[in-house]
């Protein structure tokens, strides 16, 4: 099943069991999904639909951040939340120890030495884990590794 009918499919069990908050969300959801569809002049690619999600769900951490910063428990909690129910649709995300693991073969291909090689190294990642780890999880694992 495809990412767009299974939120489709969540879209309407929530309308029925009157859960307003994944309602919302996922209205939402659709809406930017929708838009960019607009934009784009066409259907989502999945990979273009996984990149869109992940999106959103970086915008709900930095409002979250936010809130939290300002004293806004209720709101805080209502971001996280809806990062919950976003993160539903991305694929698995990819554990600590496979990520070092990544990252190693990529700095032995590249022959990275140091601090220096940080950008060699994250252009030849990204786009190995786009969708499955955050850039700056990525990023922070990189520096540590080489330094």
């Amino acid at each position: 099943m495809s990412t767009f009918a299974k939120i489709e499919e969540d879209f309407k069990k929530a309308l029925k069991s009157k859960d307003e908050e994944t309602v919302s969300t996922l209205r939402l959801l659709k809406s930017v999904i929708k838009n960019k569809e607009i934009e784009k002049r066409g259907k989502l690619k999945e990979k273009e639909l996984q990149d869109l999600i992940f999106k959103e769900i970086k915008k709900r951490k930095e409002a979250r951040d936010i809130y939290e910063k300002a004293g806004r428990v209720e709101l805080q909690e209502k971001e996280n939340k809806e990062k919950e129910i976003l993160e539903k649709y991305l694929p698995e995300q990819i554990s600590e120890e496979e990520l070092a693991q990544v990252i190693k073969e990529v700095i032995l291909k590249v022959g990275a030495s140091g601090p220096q090689d940080i950008g060699k190294v994250m252009s030849k990642l990204m786009p190995r884990l786009k969708g499955r780890v955050e850039g700056s999880v990525v990023s922070k694992k990189v520096q540590e590794l080489l330094s």
